[in-house]
């Protein structure tokens, strides 16, 4: 019974271990609300923009944002650049041995990667890039240390650097040096539409799921009251 409790023990809390271990600054709570589509379109916009050139979505195909109110005219004009059509899968156009070469990794398709690193994470790892000239790209992250990825929007959100506070220098904040062609706040807003809409990609029917999930238990609950009157009448009977 001992070890037993030890297994339960040592199950439950390594994940608590594991994520206390990961380095780099606290993440700040994404601001995601996935039943703004007008949030979302600005977000696929961004998308189709800055991220298809090297990552894919390869799970989601482009049709599919008649969901968040965008028509095929919508989608050709906003969202494909490269000749594809409208029901294609939103795949990028770099071939995985050029981005090896180019990044040292293949860029990881971006379909799930809002469940995989969750939304925090994702709007904390996209405001944090800051200039260093020790890495390949000339750019660094404080969330993830020495990323592959450069960054790509630097021109709107601008060049920070890392202020080094505390004692024994444990303490790394990020200064902006140079304006980018956003404010802060109008560039976290920015990020905030991307985020929604890669948790968006991560599963379209999250939205027509939850609402036919709240409609579900509505009827379970009647069907429960309806079974325990009728459970009732028969047994009066019975007895």
């Amino acid at each position: 019974m001992k070890k037993i409790k030890i297994i339960l023990f040592v199950f439950f809390m390594a994940p608590i271990a594991v994520f206390a271990a990961e380095p780099g600054m606290p993440l700040d709570k994404a601001p995601v609300d996935t039943t703004d589509n007008a949030s979302l379109q600005r977000g696929a916009e961004t998308f189709a923009n800055y991220c298809l050139t090297c990552h894919g979505a390869s799970f989601m195909r482009y049709n599919r944002h008649r969901d968040i109110g965008l028509n095929e005219v919508d989608v050709l004009d906003r969202l494909i650049f490269t000749g594809q059509k409208a029901g294609d899968l939103m795949l990028t156009a770099m071939r995985g041995k050029e981005a090896e070469e180019w990044f040292g990794v293949t860029p990881p398709d971006l379909s799930v990667i809002a469940r995989s690193r969750g939304a925090d994470w994702l709007y904390s790892y996209l405001r944090a890039f800051y200039r260093d000239d020790t890495t390949v790209t000339g750019w660094n992250n404080l969330v993830f240390d020495r990323a592959a990825m450069p960054h790509v929007l630097y021109k709107l959100q601008g060049e920070q650097t890392v202020r080094i506070e505390g004692e024994k220098g444990e303490i790394r904040k990020l200064q902006l040096d140079v304006p980018g062609s956003m404010s802060p706040k109008e560039y976290d807003n920015y990020i905030a539409d991307l985020v929604s809409y890669m948790v968006y990609i991560g599963e379209p029917a999250a939205n027509d799921r939850k609402q036919i999930g709240i409609f579900v238990m509505i009827f379970l609950f009647g069907m429960l009251g309806l079974t325990y009157a009728l459970k009732r009448e028969y047994w009066r009977d019975v007895h």
